[in-house]
């Protein structure tokens, strides 16, 4: 370990404790910034953050694009080290920014991959087919995930008071510790009673705690862990689309835009700080209207 990466450590548990950061986001940010410490200490001999300039910075991001590194990466990691150079400037470790003048490069952003209504169906139908306890968990799962768009993390540490059935409705603490009350419809309730009274009880085995989603030895379920059932249940399904746990999130939210909602509404059951981060689905919801006109219009 060398001098730079103490620095590092304490902008992590800054981030953890007066940011609220997401275990995602802190690695990505560790993962980046010791990429970037280990460029400065080996490439340009540096062994205080007060001596890093701004061509330092633009010669490491120089180096990235000429290994082929996407636009997203770049896009990333300059805006790790612009934020952890304000943290250096802020605790007062260095007098000046050498980040503050350099932009962060615009990434292309892909529309996502969404399931169509009847796609949903399937994967459902592939779910049910099961008829046993994990049948019941995974229907359940599909039906919460698709009906609230909730993120697989956020569905992994839902508790049995989360999930308020009688009221028709999920509290889930999402990014920065924001709590969000997102409506159940009929479907996910149902399903949610089924797993609670006749699944959950079986699943449990000797395990004693109140998380709502548990694997086969009772325990928490973990994001790998609704990842490979999944997985397991898309290719039962037939479905040919590369499909994650995000897919679901995405699919929630593109269905509500192209019905007619309000982007604000979905903005807010989402959890996005940021309409434009919600404004995607726009995009999505024209390219539908799109592939309907030239389906069915006489003269598309």
């Amino acid at each position: 370990m060398n001098k730079l990466t103490v620095h590092i450590d304490d902008f992590l548990h800054y981030g953890l404790v007066e940011r609220g950061f997401s275990d995602n986001t802190l690695e990505s940010y560790r993962r980046d910034l010791y990429g970037y410490t280990n460029y400065l200490v080996k490439k340009e001999n540096i062994g205080g953050w007060d001596v890093v300039r701004r061509h330092h910075i633009l010669n490491y991001l120089y180096e990235l694009k000429d290994e082929g590194r996407s636009e997203a990466t770049l896009a990333r990691v300059t805006s790790a080290i612009r934020i952890f150079h304000q943290f250096l400037l802020r605790e007062q470790t260095v007098v000046h920014d050498p980040a503050d003048l350099i932009e962060t490069p615009k990434s292309k952003r892909k529309l996502p991959i969404v399931l169509s209504i009847d796609e949903v169906e399937t994967l459902l139908q592939a779910a049910e087919k099961g008829n046993d306890v994990y049948a019941l968990r995974d229907t359940a799962m599909f039906e919460l995930m698709y009906g609230t768009g909730l993120r697989v993390s956020e569905l992994c540490e839902l508790t049995l008071d989360d999930a308020h059935l009688e009221m028709g409705f999920v509290r889930c603490i999402g990014k920065g510790d924001k709590e969000r009350i997102i409506p159940l419809g009929s479907k996910a309730i149902s399903a949610l009673n089924i797993y609670r009274s006749q699944a959950r009880p079986k699943l449990m085995k000797k395990q004693s705690h109140d998380i709502l989603f548990v694997n086969r030895l009772g325990k928490q379920l973990s994001r790998q862990g609704f990842w490979k059932v999944l997985k397991k249940n898309v290719e039962e399904a037939g479905i040919r689309k590369s499909v994650t746990p995000h897919t679901l999130r995405h699919s929630f939210a593109t269905h509500l835009v192209e019905n007619g909602a309000d982007l604000r509404v979905v903005q807010e059951m989402l959890g996005h700080a940021d309409i434009t981060t919600t404004q995607i689905y726009t995009h999505i919801s024209r390219r539908h209207l799109k592939h309907v006109y030239h389906t069915y219009h006489p003269r598309a």
